[in-house]
């Protein structure tokens, strides 16, 4: 019986593709001319642009309430309550991040993946806008749960 090394098995896990529910075309478009939201309202992005890690989803949480999963180049976009929030990331691993989002303005949160034991692994980075932007320009717009 042949035996594959475990790194290859890792990486070719790490190589397929998963797949998330993909929102319409013309609310992607529109979120990528990134408008501020209403001076009540503040509104964060949440990407994951890395092509690495493919065929894991990672499950998404803003403020303990799951609002989908990610694959490789997907975002999501959310107008909430100025204030702070938690954004979780669950894989082989769970990272939080706390951000304070300030009225009328929007704020960007890289999910990083990396290479974990058995799976990939999640890491969650507030960037700037400059960033942020590139990184959802790179992605599409996946449906969210609420």
């Amino acid at each position: 019986m042949f035996k594959l090394p475990v790194a290859l098995l890792i990486s070719i896990a790490l190589v397929g593709c998963a797949s998330v529910p993909m929102d319409d075309p013309k609310l992607d478009a529109t979120a990528k001319t990134f408008q501020a939201p209403p001076a009540d309202k503040a509104g964060i992005y949440i990407y994951r642009n890395e092509a690495i890690g493919g065929s894991i989803k990672m499950a998404v949480f803003v403020d303990g309430k799951s609002i989908g999963d990610t694959a490789a180049k997907t975002y999501f976009y959310k107008e909430l309550a100025p204030g702070k929030h938690t954004v979780e990331s669950k894989s082989e691993n769970t990272d939080i991040i706390e951000v304070d989002l300030k009225p009328g303005t929007l704020a960007f949160v890289w999910q990083e993946v990396k290479m974990g034991v058995m799976f990939a692994r999640t890491k969650l980075h507030l960037v700037n806008e400059q960033e942020g932007k590139k990184g959802v320009q790179e992605s599409k717009l996946a449906v969210i749960k609420w």
